[in-house]
């Protein structure tokens, strides 16, 4: 059954009247228990208070609220981020994160709009300690001739600087760093080991338990012929277990760019130390169809029940979202999705020394790997792309911003300046990214019991997460075979949500005794300070009884009295953006929204997921800030208005066996 329009308040709400209404119902909608029964207490049992206590608050072990992280940040120890002028060090980036004020690399003051809750702080692994030796124009640094070229670049700043780092990419990528640099500040070399142990103490120094969760943490920076398959990686352990190691490097003869060498580090690491680790894949869309292999081969190595079984144990996260575009989908591959055009990047590889084909666009989006995956799964007993869903901004500056109006960018030389939104992210003499195409995005929210590093990462690890473009939009999503209407009324609909399903990143466990197909129940919550919701959507794709993949898109509540289409459509919710003033106007949109929805197409012999997606009613996207805060001109095709979003992570079908 499916609940259109807003779920508790009218959409004609004012902005502030809104606002404050949401804010005032965010935990009543949001509260989460995470076990179903309450065994009453002997003493319960004989006051006549068996079934449960009469406080619905109390004996409770479970999420009851979004925890707001990043998973992808870099200061000014990142070979790239250093060569690109960033000067913070993790301290400016931890303090930034629970909410300080800090002064940027380019002298400009900028906090948060609310803190963090907790962050994987990810500098990469490779060259550790040469950025702030290249910044001093250390004596070991200059005597290399490119070290010196990329040290009078560093000095030169703005423009000078960008060229200078994204040379250093591509050296980097086509493996023709000089030797005596990689080997200078590899594992081993003083300046290595001494950059780690700064990071590891630097996390400990800001971890707070119960207040913010500051993770240990790399990116291993594989990026062969240019395409991207960084990986990210967060530790559950504190510098007892971290110190006793040093992260794995792709760079020769110590390292190497094959996952496999990652995989081998974790397992290595655990190990050894006892400890516990995961790795996040990098939004694909740079990896020119490598990210999401299906085929016997990639990248020299062999898709095989080796490959599929290590991803699935070392990855059940994926970012989907981040600076450098969105992955969720791509028109190509969904031409039935009216939404799937939101941020994509589809011209080449990380540095543009490749362009993309359309063959390549299979392998490098969620929702395609979320369908490939059920057909390897079939093919080799194990689905690899079994993942849980998250947003991260991927900044070079330290600084962790999502929101439009106050986007420092991906690096310190494009920070905001009226002279920003011309300098390109990436040219070659094959084509361009342009400075404009950079999105503000993104955070994941996490389910979590409390605001621990093992609470936080055992979320990770069973999928209880989710993604947004930048908003911290509320959302829920439980799968089940027994929801009806009524379960979408409550105030708290985690409580039946837990009760009877199972919630996003879990498996639907096969049907004993409910209805004939799977029902839903989902809640969304706009950011009390942010805009009102368009629609929210499930995703769901399957797979038939030939191997054929298929997926669908559809509407399940939506804001107004708009109606329905004979094709399932739903009309568009309108625009309120003002351009000359960077503003909109939430008189269109809802605050709340909430449904329960059965499968209308569910065939219990194919396996299957569901996703949810939330979309907010259009706003201005960060360029119309830059516009109107430093009077300049936009080039024509530079996008303007947007409409934000939130990814559930996905809830699997699975036919019984036999």
């Amino acid at each position: 059954m499916t609940h259109v329009g807003s779920a508790f308040y009218p959409v004609t709400l004012s902005r502030a009247k809104t606002c404050v209404a949401a804010l005032s119902t965010a935990t009543l909608l949001l509260a989460a228990p995470g076990n179903a029964q309450v065994v009453p207490s002997e003493e319960a049992a004989e006051s006549g208070f068996a079934d449960a206590p009469y406080s619905p608050y109390a004996n409770r072990s479970f999420p009851t609220f979004p925890l707001w992280g990043e998973t992808h940040l870099h200061t000014g120890l990142s070979l790239d981020a250093g060569a690109f002028g960033n000067i913070l060090g993790p301290d400016d980036a931890w303090r930034f994160a629970k909410g300080e004020q800090v002064v940027s690399s380019t002298g400009q003051p900028v906090k948060l709009s609310r803190p963090l809750d907790w962050m994987v702080l990810t500098d990469h692994t490779d060259l550790m300690g040469f950025a702030p030796d290249l910044q001093a124009g250390k004596p070991g640094v200059l005597a290399d001739p490119k070290g010196r070229e990329w040290y009078e670049g560093y000095k030169k700043g703005g423009a000078e600087a960008g060229k200078t780092a994204f040379d250093l990419i591509t050296n980097f990528a086509q493996m023709t760093l000089p030797e005596l640099l990689v080997e200078s500040y590899s594992p081993g070399a003083d300046p290595f080991a001494f950059t780690w142990e700064k990071i590891v103490n630097a996390a400990e120094e800001h971890n707070d338990p119960g207040r913010f969760t500051a993770f240990i943490g790399f990116e291993w920076t594989s990026v062969p012929k240019g395409f991207n398959l960084h990986r990210n990686v967060m530790l559950r352990d504190g510098p007892t277990r971290a110190l006793q190691v040093v992260p794995p490097v792709t760079q020769p003869p110590m390292g190497d760019t094959d996952p496999f060498h990652l995989w081998d580090w974790l397992e290595t690491y655990q190990e050894k130390t006892g400890g516990r680790a995961v790795a996040f894949a990098h939004n694909g869309n740079l990896s020119n169809g490598w990210m999401f292999p299906t085929e016997d081969t990639y990248h020299g190595g062999k898709v095989d029940e080796q490959y599929v079984q290590l991803r699935a144990k070392w990855e059940p996260h994926y970012e989907i979202t981040q600076i450098k575009g969105d992955g969720e989908a791509h028109p190509f591959l969904s031409p039935d999705d009216e939404f799937a055009d939101y941020e994509n990047w589809d011209t080449g590889n990380l540095d543009l020394t490749e362009l993309k084909t359309e063959d390549m666009l299979g392998r490098e989006y969620a929702r395609e790997a979320l369908k490939q995956g059920l057909a390897l799964e079939k093919k080799l007993g194990v689905n690899p792309y079994k993942f849980g869903i998250g947003g991260a901004t991927d900044s070079h500056t330290g600084l962790a911003t999502a929101e439009e109006e106050n986007f420092f960018s991906k690096s310190v030389s494009v920070e905001p300046s009226p002279t920003r939104i011309d300098h390109p992210f990436i040219a070659s003499d094959l084509g361009r990214i342009e400075g404009h195409q950079l999105v503000a995005s993104g955070y994941t929210a996490v389910w979590a019991t409390e605001n621990t590093r093992s609470a936080i990462f055992d979320a990770f690890k069973r999928r209880e997460t989710y993604a947004t473009t930048g908003p911290r939009m509320g959302l829920r999503f439980f799968g089940g075979w027994e929801f009806d209407e009524n379960d979408m009324r409550t105030r708290n609909p985690a409580v039946v949500g837990y009760a009877k399903g199972v919630p996003m990143g879990g498996d639907l466990q096969a049907n004993e005794g409910g209805g004939s197909a799977p029902s839903f129940l989902l809640a969304a919550l706009r950011d009390p300070i942010g805009a009102n919701l368009d629609r929210m959507q499930v995703i769901k794709g399957w797979m038939d009884a030939d191997g054929g993949l298929h997926e669908k898109v559809y509407d399940v509540a939506w804001s107004g009295d708009r109606e329905m289409d004979a094709n399932g459509k739903v009309p568009e919710v309108g625009n309120t953006v003002d351009l000359e003033t960077a503003s909109w106007a939430n008189t269109i949109g809802a605050s709340e929204l909430t449904s329960v929805w059965t499968d209308p197409d569910f065939d219990p012999a194919q396996p299957a997921f569901y996703y949810v997606r939330v979309l907010e009613i259009p706003t201005p996207r960060w360029v119309v800030y830059d516009k109107l805060r430093f009077g300049i001109d936009l080039p024509a095709e530079a996008q303007l208005i947007h409409q934000e979003r939130a990814y559930s992570s996905p809830i699997w079908y699975t036919p019984p066996k036999g």
